[in-house]
């Protein structure tokens, strides 16, 4: 087979597929990678790496080598002495216990465009095709080995297991040099290439499945190619010492990773527990001090389970943020029953040797894999409301209530009159029991066709949404015009005065929600506001939302916008969530707008005060409330950091399609407390990542405001990132190289040219480069005087070279961004000794 010839976008030409890394992952699926920056040229899916269909057994998708949870004797988790490969090898057998051991081994041949990764046919014992002798193609072999158990003194089929490889030798490093080294995080598709020699990270790459294997091609066939599996956590600790480290004694080298040597990190072999949709499976990673280690022969009942200490241990590095320590508790009370155990999903330390009587003592009623296995770090604290209110369901009437309306005229006044006293007398009846008498009172009111108090009328029969304190939100007309009708309990007039007011001094901004009139009645007071479409809430998760293809982060601009001019009232919203977040009707122009709702827990600050106290109770939606409001002895009052707070977990929500930092809704708020988030889905966009890290800070005076959140680069166009570039270096270009300006910008530059940005520009600008002037490699100044030259002389530049560089500024701008991802964020931290300057006043809130 011969390699294919291609232009790649510089316009050299590289050589397909020894340009490719193959990565395989749990799925099943074969990714065919750039060496050079990472992105997925195409996929080929196949059947699952691993697969078991019963829980007890965990299959490894690296080597096909077994796991097992132990059985009565309760010893955990043990590793089998043989693989799947092998029992196949050696059936078919029978054990001393009676169970009969089948296999079957089954190869593939996959034909494959390298081009485009199309699978021209499939070649195995039952199937063939015939091939175009001309097409240049690749010819990948899989292997699947199935092995299954049946018990002969149950006569039942007990277990099988399947394991998927490709055919490829280990790659010899000593014969062939390699100059990368691969880290895949355990648990996900996270995965970290850098440089052998210098220790660089070249690029990352989040799949959607763990890593099983990479591969290379050489000599017309696969070869694979070393990796080790290390906790995402500590792939992002190893992250966050390289780079911030000065003296540079921590390498990212795969020997220094491996032989765990030349640095004060000491890294500890563990076996990771996953599950897939379908299974469980256990593969062995590495981690570093501080990362949750589940002990050896450790087995928790699923029902009433010991509080166990000592599962997690703590952190060794206090400087770095990123693991900070939990304790991990499980509900109280055992269970001396193997049928109800559960298995934590996470790292355990690396199980002893198993023999083989263990398959007579497999537990016949572990969980199945559908059911829920609480994910790792579930057994963090959780703080459980004070007073829970239990929800009010609609009741069931008697038809006589509602089916004559003279008996629902009466049956309403009189209920209303009943409430109205309750009201007034609070001691005669609890708080639970007048909802419920007002949630009867509602619901035949609602019987009625329209409602009409003043200028508003609503059909009770068209409810939009409903809040606490019994709020309910209709569809309704104002003057003629389509309204949202808020409808309050008499008890909240005066929280509904508070909003009406904060509404009107905040709704001539287009990201606020707008305002039109109160009324009321006997009963109720009338609030009516702007229609909108639908909430943020249902732009992400539902996918028939008719705004899916709204631009996400124009639309956490626009709510940025909104949260910025109530900050700029000294107005702190308080609530702010995916719920209170709304996207308008179309306007004249089709446009659509983000607005801000749900005013009522929002605080005026008097001026001259920039926080506010806690007298009135804990405001907000619990996993959505800012740390300080919950800690029992915050340093001071709370200010409108808080929202911002709020806003960066809803950026998060909105940029990962509905993930949430803090996890899932059971211990989001007890994982704010302690810090714990985890914000993989955003590992693609550096910029977000930074900005969302800034704002879920857990010290409120480090989070950015509103207004500086609004200047960050995650919302710059291309347009203005060019000129942010070019007005840099024309500001640079005179400064000596020891000034503090171009110091700055040159430390810790060696992670953002990626050792010498000259390597990863294409051949072409490279060659037109060369032409004019000398640049140094390894300056963030000379890339920025570059990146500004060929922008001035962009239309005198070669035909080719432009059409590398793409139009501009789209084209350009990513052409640089995107083989150096941290030059943007790194120039405007820098720059913001500069932020006085006028220059820079649109870079920077000043």
């Amino acid at each position: 087979l011969g390699t294919v010839g291609l232009m790649c976008e510089g316009g050299s030409s590289v050589s397909l597929p020894e340009s490719l890394l193959f990565v395989s992952t749990l799925d099943g699926s074969l990714h065919a990678v750039s060496k050079q920056t990472g992105d997925i040229k195409w996929t080929l899916k196949e059947g699952l790496s691993v697969s078991s269909c019963r829980p007890g057994f965990l299959p490894d998708p690296n080597d096909g080598s077994l796991y097992v949870l132990g059985g009565k004797r309760k010893e955990g988790l043990m590793k089998l002495p043989f693989t799947i490969p092998e029992l196949v090898q050696s059936s078919p057998c029978r054990s001393s216990d009676g169970v009969l051991y089948t296999g079957k081994k089954q190869d593939t041949w996959f034909v494959v465009d390298p081009q485009t990764g199309e699978k021209q046919t499939s070649l195995s014992t039952s199937s063939s095709a015939s091939i175009c002798p001309s097409a240049p193609l690749l010819y990948i072999g899989r292997t699947e080995y199935m092995i299954t158990m049946y018990n002969t003194k149950t006569q039942e089929l007990r277990w099988n297991a399947t394991y998927n490889d490709y055919s490829a030798p280990l790659y010899d490093d000593k014969k062939y040099e390699y100059k990368m080294s691969h880290f895949a995080s355990s648990g996900d598709g996270l995965v970290v290439t850098v440089d052998r020699d210098s220790g660089e990270v070249l690029w990352m790459q989040k799949f959607d499945s763990p890593v099983a294997g990479f591969y290379l091609w050489s000599q017309d066939s696969l070869r694979r190619a070393p990796h080790l599996t290390v906790a995402t956590e500590t792939l992002r600790y190893l992250t966050f010492t390289a780079e911030n480290t000065q003296s540079h004694t921590m390498k990212w080298t795969y020997q220094f990773t491996k032989e765990n040597h030349s640095t004060k990190t000491q890294l500890f072999p563990t076996l990771y527990v996953g599950k897939t949709d379908s299974h469980l499976y256990a593969s062995t990673s590495l981690v570093h001090q501080g990362v949750a280690i589940v002990p050896k022969g450790l087995t928790l009942a699923r029902i009433e389970g010991p509080i166990t200490a000592g599962v997690t241990m703590g952190n060794g590095r206090p400087e770095c943020e990123i693991t900070p320590s939990t304790d991990v508790k499980y509900p109280p009370g055992s269970s001396n029953s193997l049928q109800n155990q559960w298995l934590l999903i996470g790292h355990h330390e690396v199980p002893p040797l198993a023999h083989t009587t263990m398959l007579r003592d497999f537990p016949e009623n572990l969980q199945r894999s559908g059911d829920v296995i609480p994910p790792r770090g579930s057994g963090s604290s959780f703080r459980s409301p004070s007073h829970p209110v239990s929800p009010i369901s609609s009741p069931v009437l008697p038809d006589f209530l509602t089916s004559d309306p003279m008996t629902v005229l009466v049956v309403t006044l009189l209920l209303g009159a009943w409430i109205a006293f309750l009201l007034t007398h609070k001691r005669v009846c609890s708080r639970e029991c007048i909802l419920n008498i007002y949630n009867i009172h509602i619901h035949i009111c609602d019987q009625t066709d329209v409602v009409e108090v003043g200028k508003i009328s609503f059909s009770p029969a068209e409810v939009l949404g409903h809040g606490t304190e019994g709020t309910f939100v209709f569809r309704g007309h104002f003057d003629g015009r389509r309204v949202a009708v808020k409808r309050i309990l008499p008890e909240c007039v005066e929280f509904a005065e508070r909003e009406v007011q904060l509404l009107r001094e905040s709704d001539e901004h287009p990201n606020v929600i707008r305002y039109f009139c109160t009324e009321r009645d006997r009963q109720f007071t009338y609030i009516a506001i702007e229609l909108c479409a639908v909430t943020l809430q249902q732009y992400v998760e539902d996918p028939s939302c008719p705004y899916s293809d709204f631009n996400p982060v124009s639309l956490l601009d626009q709510t940025m916008c909104g949260l910025s001019h109530l900050h700029s009232l000294n107005i702190v919203h308080r609530d702010l969530k995916p719920r209170n977040i709304l996207l308008s009707l179309p306007g004249a122009l089709g446009r659509v707008r983000a607005v801000i709702s749900d005013f009522g827990l929002c605080k005026k600050l008097p001026d001259g005060r920039h926080s506010f106290s806690l007298r009135s109770g804990i405001p907000g939606t619990e996993g959505w409330i800012a740390p300080e409001l919950l800690i029992n002895a915050p340093k001071g009052n709370p200010t409108s950091a808080v929202d911002i707070f709020s806003a960066g977990c809803v950026f998060y929500y909105v940029t990962s399609k509905g993930q949430h930092p803090f996890g899932d809704t059971l211990r989001r708020q007890a994982n704010i407390l302690s810090g714990v988030y985890n914000l993989d889905h955003f590992m693609e966009d550096i910029h977000g990542l930074d900005l969302i890290e800034r704002m879920i800070s857990a010290e409120p005076e480090t989070r950015p405001s509103a207004a500086s959140v609004l200047k960050h680069p995650f919302f710059w166009s291309p347009e203005k990132q060019l000129q942010f570039f070019q007005d840099v270096s024309d500001r640079i270009e005179k400064e000596p190289a020891d000034s503090a300006i171009v110091s700055r910008l040159e430390n810790s530059g060696r992670s953002v040219v990626r050792t010498n940005w000259r390597m990863h520009i294409s051949a072409p600008l490279q060659a037109d480069l060369r032409k004019f002037r000398t640049y140094k490699g390894n300056s963030v100044r000379d890339l920025l005087r570059a990146l500004r030259n060929k922008k001035h002389h962009y239309h005198e530049l070669p035909p080719e070279v432009q059409t590398a560089l793409g139009e501009v500024p789209d084209g350009f701008v990513a052409y640089f961004t995107s083989r150096f991802p941290r030059l943007l964020l790194h120039t405007h931290s820098v720059l913001s000794i500069c932020a006085p300057e006028r220059l820079f006043h649109p870079y920077y809130h000043h």
